[in-house]
């Protein structure tokens, strides 16, 4: 396998060094650099690819995105609480700009979509017992579960519980032994 190859890793590991390449370069670091720091991580993580055949699993080591978190946040904190809020006050303002923008086009777009939702709720109501008997029949196909508790189904499976086992076949015994003439 060349150096750099990445056919060992899952999905998962390749999505989670986007995320981390991703926050790299939002803070300004060169897409390179971020994609190397990236892969050091999920490496330092998940000890390499985890695809199979790619060697003995390993537990996942969270420890070094816990750092890079307490980094942050240490960044963050060293930063004046004006900033901080000046910061904070203006990401509301985008959040409710975005949130506006988003309704006033959903809006637009809902229109023929209710039409369409209330079209098909009354073909629903139209097909009426026909709908409610096929959904009866794949209920039916599950596998039926019981009531009773766990505990009292092991007992049934083993013939009742021990204690009255226990007693018939002491009867039983002595009714032998008395057959046999014995005290």
């Amino acid at each position: 396998m060349p150096r750099g190859d990445k056919s060992s890793y899952t999905d998962k590991q390749k999505r989670q060094a986007e995320h981390i390449e991703e926050g790299y370069e939002k803070r300004g670091v060169s897409e390179a650099e971020a994609e190397k720091r990236a892969w050091a991580t999920v490496n330092k993580m998940t000890g390499g690819g985890k695809k199979s055949g790619s060697g003995v699993g390993k537990e996942v080591n969270k420890e070094p995105a816990k750092k890079g978190g307490r980094r942050g946040g240490a960044a963050s904190k060293a930063r004046p609480a004006a900033a901080r809020s000046a910061a904070a006050k203006k990401a509301a303002a985008t959040r409710k700009r975005n949130a506006a923008r988003r309704s006033a086009a959903s809006s637009a777009e809902q229109r023929p979509a209710a039409k369409k939702a209330t079209k098909s709720a009354a073909k629903r109501s139209a097909t009426g017992a026909r709908g409610r008997k096929t959904t009866a029949r794949k209920a039916t196909a599950r596998k039926a579960t019981s009531s009773r508790p766990r505990a009292a189904q092991g007992t049934a499976r083993r013939g009742g519980t021990g204690a009255s086992r226990k007693t018939t076949s002491g009867a039983r015994t002595g009714a032998r032994r008395r057959a046999a003439g014995g005290s």
